[in-house]
Parts: structure tokens; C-alpha cells; sequence
């Protein structure tokens, strides 16, 4: 039941913060920076993790829970330590607008569409008061409007910290019933524990706020079987060391890593390479020969690594290595650069792995720079400038990286991005690079220039661009400025065309209730001139609107291919100009896997209250009224909401 011993059945993952700063060093750990994905990531995870069964749950759910999962960390999360800053400290003031289409957009999605265990408050403030103290949150949101039937956990020793380092009550007795008042159930470290009886004793707490707080925990043990008697014959009671690492696991892994790989250039179509031609291959670089550097933070035990170096020889006849750094921080002027370069002039072609690791992104680390670290970029140059054959320069990393001296370098043919790609992350690698698998992957942030640093403090919570002051915003969904690579990129070794087979011209929003009398709920905002309406969407009828998209795929390329649908909607123009709505937003994305020559149809339901609706900048949600454009690759279509009055 606990794992062999090694685990309890409640783990605290995943981490679905907005990756909004490209620095941030728990980026790696995250979805990304498109809330629509994080959304989807989440719930997917979640019921993955939990694989509930057995009838009587609210809302005809299930009841019972294979394990525990926990949405972290609630809200706005995603500094650790920059500056002199640091994540213990930091008052992240967030805008309502903000708080309600970006940073909590994954966490709703979490509990009510995942129907996670346990969502854990972060140690950060947010406008002044610690999320972990803060009722509006806790107890008002999450319990509240989204209904979590579970436990609301502190992240370790928060309740501490904002006694301790944000000194934001005067006795502990005060943090106990700051934070149990605003609805926090579990502390992860011993303040509860020491002062919650002092705390009861002064009058300050209540038995009722501790019979709740137990209540909310004791009922995720139940439903995770932890009272029902012998273990053997619970369902899962015949797990055991002998269900890990299985060959099903493994290929698992594998096939996980290869989809990841991102494409990011391949000039003249010199990938794949081919075994028959390539039969001397340079493998070099501070990552050829990488294994724990492949699994990032918060991983466990690997079954085995496949280093790139190894699944490389595995296609070639001959395999040069050189690391041309002594480690990845590859500082110094002892830096064996040459010898990678010797390599690269021997070999038919040559395949550069850098990239960064945990000394340089991580928990409590946060980066400075987007470049390289150290001589890596003048390792690269080097060895493309000296080698006789195609350069494949692949990448490693959790955060964006600045590589546009190799991108724009014609000596390197390709640039793979593989992430932190697990412990088959070598075969991976090398099954891209060598044409077993065509790409598929696509970039889930923005790929920003070194300078967009100067404008963009991380202590900035701000999502939208101020022109004004010079600040460029963030994310593809308010940065316009120059990128890298956008969001969303990511090449294939065959090529996809489009074609809208169905999506309506029109579509009326239903109001509901008394609001369904009149004209009164249309609201109107005027500006610059220009005239917006708009529907709140608390008051439409939400169930069952939806636009269908549905989009035939032709692969007219001559490989077998994964193909990403990414559909976008931006709405009416004034809308836009009223509430500072986003100029585009992912609403909808499907993968297809598509044969050479072949046509495969996806069909996709637009969810209009969620996927059209915009915030406007006191938080509320409104479905703009007008003109909505939606895109995907080559396409694009309008789509007409009106409002459907009753007795008008």
C-alpha cells in the first residue's frame, strides 16, 4: 500500500504555476506558460495520478482514490531567488484581471475539472497577505467557489515563514489562527503541531476549525482505503517492487522522451541523417554523455540511463566524443575545446549536446542570464565553423534559452530541443537525429532575446505590456516584441496543410434566469471611442456552448508524422481595447497522427464561456459580443456571437 515502503499514497504534485518569467528556475517543472494548457495538463494529471473508482462522490464522481494528488503552488508562484529577492519574502501584487485569466486558471481546472485531493498555498504574499493566511483564497475560492473535497496543504514550513520572515502576525498564536481561519487543514512542518494549543487556549481558534481541518484530511485517508483493514485485498493491494521498471514502463518513457523532442531548425532538410551516409559522427558537448542531468528536479529512481553518446553509437559505425567542456558550467581557459574540434574535422557530421543543469536553473536558483553558460556558445561556433559534414546542435535545458548565434549560424544545419527528457532521453535524441521518430514536439514558451531582461524585472507581476513605461509584457498572449522561437514552434521532417471542414458562421449566447427578460445584461464600455458588448458569463447559459472546429490534417510530405493542432481565437477589436484582453489565446489544441500522403480529420468543441470569454480588469468574466477570430497554422475564420434576448 505504501509503496514497497518507499512512499505514502499522497504526493504533492504536479506543479502547475504559470511559467511567466523565462529566468525562473522552477519553470522546468511546469506545463508552461499558456494557462489553457497548464488547465488541461492539470486535470489530466491529476486523474492519472488519483484513478478514482467507486460510486457516491459529489457530482456522480468517484469516491475512492488509487492516490493523492496536490495542485501547487496557489497563486501566483514563480520567483525563487533573484536579485535579493527570494520566494520566503516576495509580495507578488497581482491585478485581479490577472489573477483571474492567467495565475489561477490551472488551479481551477485542477480541482473542479481533475477533482484533485489537495491543492498546497505557496510562501509568497499576494497583495499583502501570505496565500496561506488568505481567506479570500483559501477558503472563498477554493473550497468555496470550486468545491475542492479534499485538504488544503502548506508548502514546507510556510506558516512559519510568514510568521518568522514576513512578520505578518505578532505571536504564533496569531499565525495559527490566521492561517486556520482562512482555511489551511495541513501544515507541512511542526508550527500547527507546537502552537495550536496555545492558540486554543488564548481563544484565538475554535474547536470547530479544528474539527475541520481534520475532517478535510482524515476523509482523503478514507478514500484512500488507509482504514479499511487488510491491505491484500484492497484493488491495489497486489502492487509491488515487481511492477516497476517493467519493459511496458520503459517503452513508456521512451516513447514520452521522443515526443517531447522539439524541432527548432533544420536548413536544407539535412535531418534526418542517414546511418549509411553519416558513419563517423563527432558527439560532443558537457551533455554527450549526460544521465541525472536528463531527469531535472523532483524525479525519481531511473529503471537505467540511455546517454545521448550511447544512443548515437547504436546508429553509427563510429562515434568520436569529445565533451569540449569539463562540466556544463564550462568555465575557464582550460576548456577542451580543441580536441572537440579535431573531432568535428574527422567526422562525416556532428551532433553538439550542451545546455544548462541544476547548478544553473533549480529550486532556489533562478537564472541571470538566457544565455549559454560559460564557453558552451564558443564551443558550438568552434566545432560548426571546423566540421566537414552537417552540425546538429541539441539542447537540454528546463527554461528558454537565447541561441540566435545558432540560429543564425549556416554552418548548423538543425537544433533539436529536448528538454530534461528522462533517463531514455539518449535514445531519444538519437532516434530523431537519425529519422526512426519524425518530431512533433512544440515549444510551450516563448523563446526570448538576452535583452528582454532588461525590461522585465522578475519582481514585475504584471501579464500585460505598458508601452509607457517601457515594459514588454509577457508571454505570447501580451509580448509582441522580437522572440527566439514563439510559443507554439516546433518543425517535423515532413510538412501539414489545413483545411477548415466545418465551424459555423454564427452563434447566439442564451442568457439565463431573469437575465434572459431583457437587454439589461448586455454591458456596453466605450473606448477610445470604440464600442464594446459584452455578456457576463455568470450570466449565459454555459452547459453545451460550444463552436465545433472541426480541421482536415493532409500530411503532403513523405514521412509518417504527429501533427499538433493549435487553434487560437482573438477577440472583437474593441473588446480588446476595453478590458486589455489578450491579442490571441490558445482555446483549443489536438495531436493527430497523420501517414505520408494521408488526410485525418480533428474535431475540436471551442468552449465559449472559458475559451472566448476575456477578464475584464476587476476579474470578471465576460464574453465579448461581435467578431471572433479564430486560427490554426494557414487558417483562419470568423466567428459572429450574438445574444439571444428573450421577450425583446
Amino acid at each position: 500500500m505504501y509503496n514497497g515502503g518507499q512512499a505514502g499514497l499522497t504526493f504533492w504534485s504536479p506543479n502547475v504555476n504559470i511559467f511567466r518569467d523565462p529566468r525562473w528556475g522552477r519553470g522546468q517543472e511546469t506545463p508552461g506558460e499558456d494557462p489553457a494548457v497548464s488547465g488541461r495538463y492539470a486535470a489530466a494529471y491529476v486523474r492519472g495520478l488519483q484513478q478514482p473508482y467507486g460510486g457516491g462522490g459529489h457530482h456522480g464522481g468517484h469516491t475512492r482514490l488509487k492516490t493523492a494528488a496536490c495542485c501547487k503552488h496557489f497563486t501566483a508562484y514563480d520567483l525563487d531567488s533573484w536579485s535579493g529577492t527570494d520566494r520566503f519574502h516576495f509580495n507578488a501584487v497581482v491585478t485581479p484581471q490577472d489573477l483571474e485569466d492567467t495565475f489561477n486558471v490551472p488551479f481551477k481546472s485542477c480541482v473542479v475539472d481533475g477533482r484533485a485531493a489537495s491543492v498546497m498555498c505557496s510562501y509568497n504574499q499576494v497583495n499583502g497577505v501570505p496565500t496561506c493566511a488568505d481567506e479570500s483564497f483559501l477558503r472563498s475560492t477554493i473550497r468555496g467557489k470550486w468545491q475542492l473535497e479534499g485538504y488544503i496543504v502548506s508548502d514546507c514550513d510556510s506558516v512559519d515563514v510568514f510568521f518568522r520572515d514576513q512578520h505578518y502576525t505578532r505571536t504564533h498564536e496569531d499565525a495559527v489562527a490566521a492561517t486556520l481561519r482562512a482555511g489551511l487543514d495541513l501544515d507541512c512542518g511542526p508550527f500547527l503541531a507546537l502552537y495550536t494549543e496555545g492558540a486554543v487556549a488564548q481563544r484565538k481558534v475554535s474547536d470547530a476549525d479544528i474539527d475541520a481541518a481534520v475532517t478535510n484530511t482524515v476523509i482523503v485517508q478514507m478514500r484512500l482505503g488507509m482504514y479499511d483493514g487488510d491491505l491484500a485485498t484492497q484493488p491495489f493491494g497486489h502492487l509491488g517492487p515487481q511492477h516497476v521498471c517493467t519493459r511496458a514502463h520503459q517503452d513508456l518513457a521512451l516513447e514520452a522522451a521522443r515526443q517531447s523532442v522539439v524541432l527548432l531548425k533544420n536548413d536544407a532538410a539535412a535531418l534526418p541523417l542517414a546511418p549509411a551516409t553519416h558513419r563517423t559522427v563527432a558527439v560532443v558537448g558537457p551533455h554527450a554523455e549526460a544521465t541525472v542531468a536528463m531527469i531535472g528536479n523532483y524525479a525519481g529512481e531511473p529503471c537505467g540511463y540511455t546517454t545521448p553518446l550511447q544512443g548515437i553509437r547504436r546508429y553509427v559505425k563510429t562515434a568520436l566524443h569529445q565533451a569540449g567542456c569539463t562540466d556544463v558550467a564550462c568555465q575557464g581557459g582550460n576548456q577542451p575545446i580543441a580536441a572537440a574540434v579535431d573531432a568535428a574535422r574527422r567526422a562525416d557530421a556532428t551532433v553538439v549536446i550542451v545546455g544548462l543543469d541544476q547548478k544553473i536553473e533549480a529550486e532556489g536558483l533562478d537564472r541571470t542570464s538566457l544565455l549559454l553558460p560559460g564557453r558552451q556558445a564558443e564551443l558550438v561556433s568552434a566545432v560548426a565553423k571546423a566540421s566537414k559534414g552537417p552540425v546538429v546542435l541539441v539542447l537540454l535545458s528546463g527554461g528558454p534559452v537565447d541561441i540566435a548565434f545558432a540560429q543564425n549560424d549556416r554552418k548548423i544545419a538543425g537544433i533539436l530541443w529536448a528538454g530534461y527528457p528522462g533517463q531514455a532521453g539518449g535514445q531519444a535524441i538519437a532516434d530523431v537525429i537519425f529519422g526512426h521518430h519524425n518530431p512533433g514536439g512544440k515549444l510551450p514558451v516563448t523563446w526570448y532575446p538576452q535583452d528582454y531582461l532588461q525590461k522585465a524585472p522578475m519582481t514585475n507581476m504584471a501579464m500585460r505590456a505598458d508601452p509607457a513605461k517601457g515594459y514588454p509584457g509577457r508571454t505570447y498572449r501580451f509580448y509582441t516584441g522580437p522572440t527566439i522561437h514563439p510559443f507554439g514552434h516546433g518543425l517535423s521532417y515532413t510538412k501539414f496543410t489545413h483545411t477548415l471542414a466545418h465551424a459555423p458562421a454564427k452563434l447566439s449566447v442564451r442568457l439565463t434566469g431573469h437575465h434572459a427578460a431583457t437587454a439589461s445584461s448586455l454591458n456596453s464600455t466605450t473606448h477610445l471611442g470604440r464600442a464594446a458588448a459584452d455578456v457576463r458569463v455568470s450570466h449565459a447559459r454555459c452547459e453545451g456552448l460550444s463552436i465545433p472546429v472541426h480541421v482536415d490534417v493532409k500530411n503532403v510530405g513523405d514521412r509518417d508524422g504527429a501533427h499538433t493542432v493549435l487553434v487560437y481565437a482573438s477577440p472583437p477589436a474593441a473588446a480588446a481595447a476595453a478590458h486589455g484582453a489578450p491579442a490571441r489565446q490558445l482555446v483549443a489544441f489536438e495531436k493527430v497522427h497523420v501517414p505520408a500522403g494521408g488526410v485525418a480529420r480533428v474535431k475540436m468543441g471551442l468552449d465559449v464561456c472559458n475559451g472566448l470569454s476575456i477578464a475584464d480588469r476587476d476579474g470578471v468574466r465576460r464574453i465579448p459580443v461581435g467578431e471572433h477570430s479564430l486560427t490554426t497554422g494557414e487558417l483562419t475564420h470568423s466567428v459572429t456571437l450574438g445574444v439571444e434576448q428573450l421577450g425583446v
